[in-house]
């Protein structure tokens, strides 16, 4: 991997992951959580390496099963370390998730409900028609659907979000289910109010005897095909060990249905008491209806679930689909997008897309890169300018090298980097975990207990109310809503984040973010343009200007420090002509040396100096009055004796001040952490406003600086561009890169600035507050609406003021709480950043 490689890496390389071990971090195999090792709530060994764990559900399921956790991603396009594959086997294509559970991962469209055999694909899986599985002993069992989760019962969705995604098959499926079930389901629900009509017309035409056996024809229906899903999935969930909603769901769908079945069959079976004409009252349309209003709020929900995935789509979308390629024989034509490879010259006229990342060979003009970073100023293009793919072109054509094409270009890896995100879990998940682990089975209990108490002390008919009141408890204690809380408000927070350039890793640096009260900043790249300048050039007696310029940078021609460019840019922008150098040698921390036209030479700090015996007691003052500048000193020494100095400049960046009075305002403390001398940091730091400064740092020696301040009780945030700031970076609580900086500091980051801009870590601690303030919302509306209203559904309220939650009611609400949930969380597409 190149240093000079500015796009976003796709996956961590072996030097990120040293990087990353050296600061003590780890990752849970089970959710892919973030943690300290230090903190872990357990720790397993296997295969001679140590895994730590974020609790000790996540403890359990690793020990039972370490190879389901750390088996090999299916494609190597979907490096996500240590996640669960729910399967090995791989048809070659989409890879499904679950909303609530990133860590279940799936390649195949489910299980045989008859057999449980995977199912396989009928025909061939890589044509570009819809593929349909089918199971090898069972033929009849056909599916286009990834199947639900093993966890919670909730369809499974692409992982990868693409233009090309058609009507969503589960969507389809709930649809016709629905419309199916409702037209069955309304005349059992008239037959079931007939008593409530004026003058009671049906009991004319029926009794309640056929009316009864007229319910069990078209409710069985109902109940045992549209309603199949979530019967699948409650067995699903037992075989699992994971109760979850759809658990509730077909025991209380399921009891009144039975219950009913046998009052009508076998009405004899009842005391007499319950018994009118002969017939038993009945719940057919309890059962019948609260599917239907189940299976509306599951096309609700999943309709509303596909807009979190909206800011993806709208990043898809900015890709043009052609581009126009100049031929060796200077021809021209358009060719699609996936044709196009590196080093092809590309022509792209006034306010066309463009198609690749590449480098501006011939042309002027502006180009907008808002949808990418977030900044509506166009940024100006000229030869050797960079440009990136999907920017829009101004008034001026481009010709333009493609360098990176497809899946390498810097959009390209920003959905990918933005899709990894969303699936990530927060560090506030641990609660609601802990709380589901015990939500279903609680929910349970108290419906048994409600059916008791109702069935011994309730007023009559008893066994009717026990059991209406049993499934209410059941249908109305939905999970679901307290499973959504946390995810649908990351995936749209980090979508919004990634529309206004700033890229999250992860939901655990979105997280801390809000609670960071110290941030750490790099300077050169971070604070300053991270492009040095000439800014002094100072001849000693004897010596002109010319000769200090032009020996310095035949010195520095074989160096690749980013000083030396400046001293040779400054060279040749002079038109000196620059002489060779031989016996080059660098001297850590101090310079360099060398001989030049038959002259020993040197250029470097005082050290340097002294080692040759130059004489520089006259220039000590005018030295520190440039550093006090912000200038960095070289001084030049030509056969033992003092020849000059050299003062290269970084220039602040237009932005910098204005971000940090804004992050200042915001209450953060501003630390610059930088490796310059001290006087040339202080000065920049007199001039910014910035609180302390660590300055003449070693690379290896900044993750210590962070390791002090938060010895201290503090939130850290670091940002930085370079390899240097990488131990750093992954040693704060909350890393920031820039985006204009190298790989590794990107990768060791939580949360990417794409233009560099620190203006930018303002709006993301506006996001992150925004978000939190979303899942705060979204679990308080979960916890109270369960504590409220379970206790109502079991019938506390019924004494006092006989209310009575009719299971239909119940389902209603169950639906509305996950809807409230998943609406709250969309909300955050509109906050403002």
């Amino acid at each position: 991997m190149q240093s000079s490689d500015k796009t976003l890496p796709e996956r961590h390389t072996d030097q990120t992951a040293e990087l990353l071990l050296a600061t003590g971090k780890s990752t849970d195999p089970v959710c892919a959580m973030s943690l300290d090792p230090l903190h872990a709530a357990g720790s397993a060994v296997h295969d001679g390496g140590t895994y730590y764990f974020c609790s000790k559900s996540c403890q359990q399921k690793f020990q039972a099963n370490p190879k389901r956790y750390l088996g090999p991603p299916t494609t190597e396009q979907d490096v996500m370390p240590q996640t669960v594959e729910a399967s090995s086997q791989s048809t070659g294509g989409t890879i499904y998730t679950c909303p609530m559970h990133p860590e279940i991962r799936q390649d195949h469209p489910g299980t045989c409900p008859k057999c449980g055999m995977t199912l396989e694909p009928v025909g061939d899986a890589t044509a570009a028609t819809k593929v349909e599985y089918s199971c090898p002993m069972h033929p009849q069992i056909v599916r286009d659907q990834p199947g639900s989760c093993p966890i919670c019962g909730m369809a499974l969705e692409p992982r990868t979000v693409t233009l090309a995604e058609g009507p969503n098959p589960e969507l389809a499926a709930m649809s016709r289910r629905f419309w199916i079930g409702l037209a069955l389901s309304l005349p059992v629900f008239i037959l079931a109010m007939g008593d409530m009509l004026p003058g009671k017309p049906l009991h004319r035409l029926l009794s309640m005897t056929a009316m009864n056996w007229v319910q069990l024809v078209l409710a069985t229906p109902v109940v045992f095909w549209c309603g199949w899903p979530f019967f699948v999935r409650a067995w699903s969930s037992v075989i699992h060990r994971s109760p979850n909603m759809f658990t509730l769901i077909a025991l209380g769908v399921g009891s009144a249905y039975l219950y009913s079945l046998v009052a009508t069959v076998a009405p004899e079976l009842f005391p007499a008491g319950f018994r009118v004409g002969g017939a038993v009252m009945t719940y057919f349309d309890t059962a019948a209806v609260v599917t239907v209003l189940i299976l509306l709020g599951q096309i609700l929900e999943l309709k509303a679930r596909s807009q979190t995935s909206g800011a993806i789509k709208r990043l898809l979308g900015l890709a043009p689909k052609t581009a126009r390629r100049v031929r060796a024989d200077k021809t021209e034509d358009d060719v699609a997008l996936d044709q196009v490879q590196v080093g092809d010259l590309l022509r792209v006229r006034p306010g066309e897309k463009l198609p690749a990342d590449g480098i501006v060979v011939e042309g002027r003009s502006t180009t907008d890169e808002s949808m990418i970073s977030g900044e509506p100023t166009p940024a100006e293009k000229e030869p050797g300018s960079k440009v990136v793919a999907a920017s829009v072109n101004g008034s001026g054509g481009l010709l333009i090298r493609a360098e990176k094409v497809g899946a390498d270009t810097l959009l390209a890896q920003i959905v990918h980097m933005v899709g990894e995100a969303q699936r990530s879990r927060a560090p506030i998940e641990r609660v609601v975990d802990r709380v589901a682990r015990y939500f279903v089975p609680a929910v349970v209990l108290i419906s048994l207990l409600s059916f008791a108490v109702w069935s011994i002390w309730g007023s009559e008919p008893k066994l009717a109310h026990a059991l209406v009141n049993a499934v209410a408890v059941l249908i109305i204690a939905c999970p679901c809503a307290l499973g959504l809380a946390t995810p649908m408000a990351i995936m749209v927070g980090v979508g919004r984040g990634a529309e206004n350039g700033i890229l999250i890793k992860n939901a655990e640096a979105l997280e801390v973010l809000q609670r960071a009260d110290t941030l750490v900043v790099d300077k050169t790249g971070t604070l300053t343009e991270g492009k040095p300048h000439l800014a002094a050039v100072e001849p000693a007696n004897g010596f002109t200007a010319d000769d200090i310029l032009r020996l310095a940078a035949g010195l520095e021609r074989g160096s690749e420090h980013p000083l030396a460019a400046a001293i040779i840019k400054g060279a040749e922008e002079k038109h000196l002509s620059i002489p060779a150098a031989q016996d080059f040698q660098s001297v850590t921390g101090k310079g360099v040396i060398g001989t030049i036209e038959g002259r020993k030479a040197a250029l470097g700090n005082a050290a340097l100096m002294g080692d040759h015996s130059a004489n520089i007691a006259g220039m000590q003052a005018r030295i520190e009055e440039l550093r006090g500048e912000g200038q960095t000193v070289m001084l030049l020494e030509i056969d033992g004796r003092f020849a000059g100095l050299i003062g290269v400049a970084d220039r602040i960046k237009d932005t910098t001040p204005e971000a940090i009075r804004l992050l200042h305002a915001d209450g953060l403390r501003i630390i610059m952490l930088t490796g310059d001398s001290k006087r040339t940091a202080d000065a920049v730091a007199r001039k910014l406003g910035i609180d302390e400064v660590i300055a003449e740092v070693l690379p290896g020696q900044k993750g210590e600086e962070i390791k002090k301040l938060q010895s201290e009780g503090r939130v850290v945030a670091m940002a930085g561009d370079g390899i240097n700031d990488a131990p750093a970076l992954a040693q704060a609580q909350v890393g920031i890169a820039m985006g204009s900086g190298t790989d590794v500091a990107m990768e060791s980051a939580g949360i990417t600035l794409v233009k560099g801009d620190l203006r930018a870590i303002a709006r993301a601690r506006r996001l992150s507050r925004a978000t939190m303030g979303n899942i705060r919302q979204n679990l308080f509306l979960a916890f109270v609406y369960n504590f409220a209203s379970v206790p109502v559904a079991a019938g506390v309220l019924y004494p006092i003021f006989g209310i009575l939650i009719n299971p239909i009611w119940a389902s209603a609400a169950m639906s509305l709480s996950s809807l409230s949930v998943v609406g709250n969380a969309l909300r955050l597409r509109r906050a403002k950043l």
